[in-house]
């Protein structure tokens, strides 16, 4: 980065965090703050793509597609029918029960250990989560340009918290609409310049018909099996209850639809995340295909962390010196073939990417022979290598400002929902603080305050190498199954018992952690983690329909 993308970057996050700030000035009372009030449907729908799209979806999202395509895109095929699940049976309910969190709702309907039980469910996952929003582009970004991660952890946060302890709901609201633009304008930027750039140097439909064929443009794969992460099984049923309950009980969620001034309004913001989520997603995930392509032509590094490729430079072993030379061996031969352009089959290319692939297998297999340690995963810095070595000054500082929005938008929504939980389900709700204490604004600033600094602690303490955007949706799903499964009982079962809903509901808790934490013990038990949220919540649903059945016939 030189002087024009630092440019870039101070004047776009100085004007976002300012702008939330100015907005949101003359906010005075703690309604406001909690709940805000927005009567434009589009906005309330960006405000929930916002809070969603973080910077790990555009971190990870295009080292997936690189890696292996367009089938992630399967982890949203459930949105939609979500989406209409909830606004036809959540959304009345919610405004109906002029609640400020969704779990208010449950002490309407059974009684306040319920509320508080799952009230405690999403403060701890999501809590976790912010940090985790703030620590993905924090380490990506130290890495790549050797900032100092607690530094950057720490501004990243406090930027976040000055508009969020400003304007709460509402300042999260506006600054969303102009992360959102920001997010928008540089994926179509970066976009145009491969597809052009592509053109320049080589044949695109070429390089399209080896995607093809080496498997990358295929989105469905509908075998049923468990074990396997991403199908349209997985996607239609695991996909549906995550976003049912992440879209219908998550605050973070529910907080932003509930900002709408009626019920049409929320309704429509939804409908417009359910309409544009799944393509925005596969558009992010070909941006990742294409810059494969690209690297096809152009060669890439044997491994894109940068860490990784200092420890490999110190360490003495042939063998991996071998496959290094060989790798670049098969990859100038591609490269000198593709840029002959008539050259080469589609056939070919597929085949010696996948020969470049194979080496690069086995480099970091070999590479944990050597230390004994796991190789960190490439996936993260896939998108930001080519970013940095390809684009011009000026754009490099525009993508930057893409992820430290999609880093600001995402967390801004959680602290938010956070200190709203806090405030309203415990501390209020337990008579801490009075409902018309003249102090209850200034607390919820505070706490909104410390929740920021708890979510910078845990960003600055984190050690994560693997693949965040599957990280962030595999803390959910631990949690997301059991606070569904407790929704869907308080809408659907009318005749069950609050002890015997929270009974059933710590079970389902303990038995995901379980099913979690010890899959390698369990090697019968091998269950990807979309298939959490659909097991935990079908169960407590299950047996809470079956206990009001007895009870009626007992009546």
């Amino acid at each position: 980065m030189n002087w024009i993308d630092w440019l870039v970057v101070i004047a776009s996050i100085g004007f976002i965090a300012g702008y939330g700030i100015w907005h949101t000035r003359r906010v005075a009372s703690t309604v406001e703050f909690l709940k805000g009030g927005d009567d434009r449907w589009w906005s309330v729908g960006l405000s929930v793509m916002a809070t969603q799209a973080s910077a790990i979806t555009f971190l990870s999202a295009p080292g997936l597609g690189f890696e292996s395509g367009l089938r992630f895109a399967q982890f949203y095929f459930g949105l939609p029918l979500a989406v209409w699940f909830i606004s036809r049976f959540f959304i009345d309910p919610y405004y109906r029960s002029r609640v400020i969190t969704a779990y208010e709702f449950l002490e309407h309907r059974f009684d306040l250990r319920v509320r508080l039980f799952t009230a405690f469910l999403f403060l701890l996952q999501r809590g976790m989560a912010a940090g985790i929003t703030v620590y993905a582009p924090a380490i990506v970004l130290c890495v790549l340009f050797g900032w100092d991660l607690a530094t950057t952890c720490i501004v990243i946060g406090l930027v976040v918290i000055a508009y969020t302890v400003s304007g709460g709901t509402k300042a999260v609201s506006v600054t969303h609409r102009w992360q959102m633009g920001i997010i928008f304008l540089s994926l179509f930027i970066v976009f145009g310049i491969l597809i052009v750039r592509l053109s320049q140097l080589t044949d695109i439909t070429l390089l399209w018909q080896a995607a093809r064929g080496s498997g990358r443009l295929d989105v469905l794969d509908w075998r049923f099996d468990l074990s396997t992460r991403y199908t349209v099984w997985s996607g239609l049923l695991g996909g549906f209850f995550l976003s049912l309950s992440y879209f219908g009980t998550d605050q973070s969620q529910v907080q932003r639809y509930l900002a709408g001034t009626d019920v049409r309004v929320a309704r429509r913001g939804l409908y417009f995340n359910a309409v544009l989520k799944i393509p925005m997603q596969l558009f992010i995930l070909l941006i990742g295909v294409i810059v494969w392509m690209f690297f096809l032509v152009e060669g890439q590094p044997l491994v894109f962390n940068p860490l990784l490729r200092q420890e490999v430079a110190t360490i003495d072993a042939p063998v991996l010196q071998e496959l290094q030379g060989r790798f670049e061996y098969l990859q100038n031969d591609l490269k000198s073939s593709l840029k002959q352009k008539s050259a080469i089959s589609a056939a070919e290319v597929s085949y010696k990417a996948h020969e470049l692939q194979s080496c690069r297998n086995q480099y970091l297999q070999e590479f944990k022979k050597s230390t004994g340690k796991e190789p960190p995963k490439d996936t993260n810095f896939i998108f930001l290598h080519f970013v940095v070595h390809y684009l011009p000054h000026g754009l490099i500082g525009l993508v930057i400002v893409m992820v430290l929005s999609a880093a600001m938008s995402s967390t801004a929504g959680e602290l938010n929902a956070l200190a709203t939980t806090t405030m309203v389900d415990y501390i209020e709700r337990l008579g801490i603080s009075a409902p018309d204490s003249r102090w209850k604004l200034p607390l919820t600033r505070l706490i909104t305050l410390l929740w920021g600094l708890l979510a910078i602690a845990f960003s600055i303490a984190a050690s994560l190498f693997d693949n965040l955007i599957e990280m962030v949706n595999i803390i959910g799903s631990l949690f997301y199954g059991t606070i569904l499964g407790v929704f869907l009982v308080a809408f659907f079962v009318r005749k069950t018992t609050s002890r015997f809903l929270l009974a059933t509901a710590i079970l389902a808790q303990v038995g995901i952690l379980v099913l979690h934490f010890f899959k390698d013990a369990l090697p019968t038990l091998q269950v990807e983690y979309l298939w959490y949220n659909l097991f935990a919540a079908v169960f407590i649903y299950l047996t809470n329909a079956a206990y009001a059945v007895l009870v009626a016939k007992g009546n």
